[in-house]
């Protein structure tokens, strides 16, 4: 989409004043909540903007922005890495919601593991994470039990992407090659979580794993997988179909056989094209 005044660029973003660089272009439409798909859980005033993806609100609930995650900051952890763009996602949704209002929509699992609500936010009738993905200002990131609005947010995040909005301006959170050599290097790098393309050469089980091989040599080469347990998830999807198939898949990349990514619901697996 046109006339949103974006790319925007780390390299002396801030020192240019950065909530003036952060407005839309006169005429940009942010995206709305689609909130038919949704249940309205709360509303509540957004009090401090912890980072790109989570917020604090007067009713002194700490609430993360579902299906998004925006480059890390270090939060008082030691020996933490600031991710490249974190300032600037922090920043952008400081402008999109801080000391207003917003409601809150849930579509999945209510509450993380840290206690923290999980929820699509809108706020003067804008969609937080659909502003945030389509500036570029975060990435697209579901879960097995939290995948509402996956099938919006994925277009908005590929327009980001092609355009080279925000944090695609930066080769840290490029899509990987699954045929690259140095992929296994990005194992416990920033940002681990990772895009990767490639064609899959075989499609395999085993033990009720399924195996999606993009190499020949299944030992050492990108492998995708998808474990029994999340295998429910799959149903009505036709694994072995992807065999020939260009993919993208996302996820944390391990190393296990050389680079791996566990796989636990379909939305972490995009068909680019077929050979």
């Amino acid at each position: 989409m046109a006339g949103h005044g974006f790319p925007l660029h780390r390299r002396g973003l801030l020192g240019l004043g950065v909530l003036a660089l952060l407005r839309p272009a006169t005429g940009w439409a942010e995206p709305a909540l689609p909130a038919q798909d949704l249940k309205m859980i709360g509303k509540a005033k957004v009090v401090e903007v912890v980072d790109g993806d989570t917020v604090r609100l007067d009713n002194r609930e700490q609430v993360r922005l579902v299906g998004t995650q925006a480059p890390k900051l270090p939060l008082d952890r030691p020996n933490f890495k600031k991710w490249p763009f974190a300032d600037e996602s922090k920043a952008r949704l400081e402008a999109l919601c801080l000391g207003r209002s917003v409601t809150l929509h849930a579509g999945g699992a209510e509450r993380d593991r840290h206690g923290r609500v999980l929820a699509h936010l809108a706020c003067d009738g804008v969609w937080l994470q659909g502003a945030m993905i389509e500036g570029g200002f975060a990435r697209v990131y579901t879960f097995k039990d939290n995948r509402a609005l996956a099938d919006r947010m994925l277009p908005l995040e590929a327009s980001a992407r092609t355009d080279k909005r925000g944090l695609w301006a930066d080769a840290t959170y490029r899509v990987r090659r699954a045929d690259d050599p140095t992929l296994i290097e990005a194992v416990d790098g920033i940002p681990g979580y990772l895009i990767v393309q490639g064609k899959v050469r075989k499609v395999g089980s085993a033990g009720g794993r399924w195996f999606l091989n993009f190499g020949a040599d299944r030992t050492s080469d990108f492998t995708a997988t998808v474990a029994p347990d999340d295998a429910e998830a799959f149903a009505g999807v036709d694994l072995a179909g992807y065999a020939d198939r260009v993919l993208q898949v996302r996820g944390w990349l391990e190393a296990r056989n050389g680079p791996s990514m566990d796989l636990t619901h379909p939305e972490q697996i995009e068909i680019v094209a077929r050979d």
